[in-house]
């Protein structure tokens, strides 16, 4: 007898429901403008800013996620920014384009 004989034997009554399944990913918003690929140093260190984003702050955050686990670096997300640590402008754009994004890259 398996669990679900069980619970049918438990519970006659109920009527279980059923759930689609789906293997999407998590969809981000596309956005018209360009996304800023900055390149600063802050006390001596390089890092790289992404702004201009104009969508939900929670795909921004995902976003932002994801690009840290792909380089393995830090990061944060601050102002509306996602500030990585290094200069990875390249992959950053790469990787954002790859996405659906359009990319612009600003500074030295």
């Amino acid at each position: 007898m398996d669990l679900q004989d069980q619970l049918k034997n438990l519970f006659p009554d109920h009527e279980p429901e059923e759930t689609p399944e789906t293997n999407e990913e998590p969809t981000v918003w596309l956005q018209d403008e360009p996304l800023l690929c900055k390149y600063e140093k802050r006390k001596g260190k390089p890092i790289t800013i992404i702004d201009g984003y104009n969508g939900a702050q929670s795909d921004f955050k995902q976003l932002a996620k994801e690009l840290k686990t792909m380089l393995g670096v830090g990061g944060s997300f601050k102002n509306e920014q996602i500030i990585i640590q290094g200069d990875y402008r390249k992959q950053i754009m790469a990787f954002l384009e790859e996405k659906g994004f359009k990319t612009k890259r600003v500074g030295g």
